[in-house]
Order: structure tokens, then C-alpha cells, then sequence
């Protein structure tokens, strides 16, 4: 059930059913989540069986303040608590070494936590009405079947989930894609993830250069955070990532007839006839990477709406504005 622009007393219901054990979506500015308590075993377990998750995939910890952090995690080096104090609010997930004992189910039974403070009016207004009824953090993924496309509106998460499932709405997500995360497990910070805050904004405020890790993951290992598996952020249709010459070179040779266009240049049919194109199979990228980011998805969803068998999409400038994007479309596009 959406909630449109939900009242003090209906935002209070929700934090009640967080602390009941039930599960409650609801908007940030990087996407929707599916939360539970971070705490309760059996409420977390909803969000695994719910999305199909893995138990050994961790989820991201939100909290209503920075004080909370001490709850979750220990032995915080200082370029984190500096992190802490420049970016939260905001689209940045910090990796932490967890307290033992403390969101076991939640952290994928690691040794390290995902911690973030959204920065949403509604997000938060949620998270601080569950603190004072004793849920100290929200575990919250993309509200989405795993390895899907992540939502950034509700009616998103009710084509995924049903009528069943409470969503608060708040409107489309404006930045679209899920926060960056930096692993501050190991002495340095790493960028695990990158997303909407880029690497020399960060290192601005780290004592410590922004190190990046190799992408790939072993496949006999769980990830240290979310949304790093090298294939992921997949919608049905086929994702092909390919330059406008690559592009040119595929329609000329073999265009199949229900295929998406997604491309910042205006895109012509090599015959001269632009008619065929001049549909809802084609839709102009934008020339920003923020407003990119944030049509991202639902650019993913529209297309696998109007049930095409691929979704042809000309690669972004590789520029470092454009990581968050590029990293999101590479792995929806990986095989």
C-alpha cells in the first residue's frame, strides 16, 4: 500500500511496525529501501526472503544520528569520524568494524557494518520516530528483487512487492543511484562503490588518500558491501553498453526489431529514415551525470515495461563524474 505524502501519525504507524517486526519501505535521496529493524533477527530475515537476497550479502544500517554509530560499531579510526561529519547527512555508507553481537543477521554475519545517515526529510523523520521506540538502526537495501534494478519512486517498489507491503512515499529519489561506500576497516579509506560523491570530494576531508580496490569479486566470497557483485542492477531485458561508433556498426548489421535506445547523441536509422525511431524505443540520455543518475533506473524499468528483449545504451564519458553511472550500467550490462 503507497502513502502518499504520509501525515506525523501515519509516519508514527510506520516506526511502530518497524518496531513490531514488520517491514516498511520508504524513500532516501539515493533510492528506495526495504526496512527492518537492524536488530531484530526475525525482521531482517523478511528482508532476504522478500527480495531473494543471500543471508551472507550484508544490508546498510541507516540511523537517525551520528551518536547511534557507537552502538553499531568500534574502534572507529579518525578519517572516518571526519567522513562522518562532512558527508552524513548524505549518499555515503561507511564500513565499520562492528560490535560484536549487534545486527549479526543484518551485517551478513561479518565482522564489519554499513552505516549511513540519509539525507531525506521523510527518511529521517521515520528513523528519529523508531529511535525513540527503541529501534536503534534500519536496515534498509533497495527495495527491489535481488540483482534487479533498484527503485527511485514508489510505485517502483509496489511493482515489485505487491499491495501488501507499507510504502511511504516521498516522491521521486533525486539523485538516483545508491550511495558511495568507503571501507574504513583496513587503515585507509577504499572506495568499495562509488555513486554520487566523488573521490577528490572525499579526499578533501580525509586525512588518508582515497584508495580503490580491484572490482572483481571471488566467487567464493561474500561481498563486504552491498551492490558490488560484478553482475547486478539488471532489468529483464538485455543491457549492451556500447560506444555511438559500436552502436552505428550493430544497427547497420543486426537491429533486432524491439530493442530500447537509450543515447546522448540524437540517434538517425542509417537508411535515413528516423520514423522507426521516433517511438517510445528511444529516449535521449542526458549531458549531466547527475541528472543521468538520476533517470538511470527508471529509464531501466520504462524499457523493460514496454517488454523489449534488449536495451541499447551509449557508454558515458569515462570522466570521474560519470563513475557512479558507468559502474551502475556495467554491471546491469555484465553477463
Amino acid at each position: 500500500m503507497i502513502i502518499s505524502n504520509p501525515s506525523t501519525h501515519e509516519i508514527e504507524q510506520a516506526a511502530q511496525l518497524l518496531q513490531d517486526g514488520s517491514l516498511v519501505a520508504f524513500p532516501t535521496e539515493t533510492v528506495y529501501g526495504l526496512g527492518a529493524d537492524a536488530q531484530n533477527p526475525a525482521a531482517v530475515a523478511q528482508i532476504f526472503a522478500l527480495k531473494g537476497r543471500p543471508k551472507d550479502h550484508p544490508l546498510i544500517v541507516h540511523l537517525a544520528s551520528v551518536e547511534l554509530v557507537h552502538h553499531f560499531a568500534l574502534d572507529i579510526p579518525d578519517f572516518a569520524t571526519q567522513l562522518m561529519a562532512h558527508f552524513w547527512p548524505g549518499p555515503m555508507t561507511l564500513i565499520l568494524k562492528k560490535q560484536k553481537g549487534v545486527a549479526d543477521d543484518a551485517s551478513g554475519h561479518q565482522s564489519s557494518i554499513g552505516l549511513r545517515i540519509p539525507d531525506h526529510p521523510l527518511a529521517m523523520n521515520l528513523l528519529q520516530k523508531a529511535a525513540k521506540l527503541g529501534v536503534m538502526g534500519v536496515a534498509a537495501p533497495s527495495a527491489n528483487r535481488f540483482g534487479r534494478v533498484s527503485p527511485t519512486r514508489a510505485q517502483h517498489v509496489l511493482d515489485e512487492f505487491g499491495p501488501s507491503l507499507c510504502i511511504l512515499d516521498g516522491g521521486s529519489c533525486d539523485i538516483g543511484i545508491e550511495s558511495t561506500i568507503v571501507d574504513c576497516t583496513r587503515g585507509t579509506p577504499i572506495l568499495l562503490r562509488p555513486g554520487h560523491l566523488l573521490a577528490k570530494d572525499i579526499e578533501r576531508f580525509s586525512p588518508e588518500p582515497l584508495d580503490t580496490p580491484s572490482p572483481k569479486i571471488p566467487s567464493n566470497s561474500a561481498p563486504k558491501a552491498s551492490g558490488t557483485l560484478l553482475s547486478h542492477y539488471a532489468p529483464k531485458a538485455r543491457v549492451r553498453l556500447m560506444s555511438l561508433e559500436e552502436l552505428q556498426r550493430a544497427f547497420e548489421t543486426s537491429f533486432p526489431t524491439n530493442v530500447a535506445l537509450w543515447t546522448k547523441s540524437p540517434w538517425s536509422n542509417p537508411s535515413g529514415d528516423a520514423s522507426s525511431l521516433t517511438t517510445p524505443l528511444w529516449r535521449a540520455m542526458p549531458s549531466t551525470a547527475h541528472a543521468c543518475a538520476h533517470e538511470l533506473f527508471s529509464t531501466l524499468r520504462d524499457f523493460d515495461a514496454l517488454g523489449v528483449s534488449e536495451i541499447w545504451i551509449q557508454s558515458p564519458p569515462n570522466e570521474p563524474e560519470w563513475l557512479g553511472v558507468i559502474d551502475r550500467l556495467s554491471r546491469a550490462a555484465h553477463v
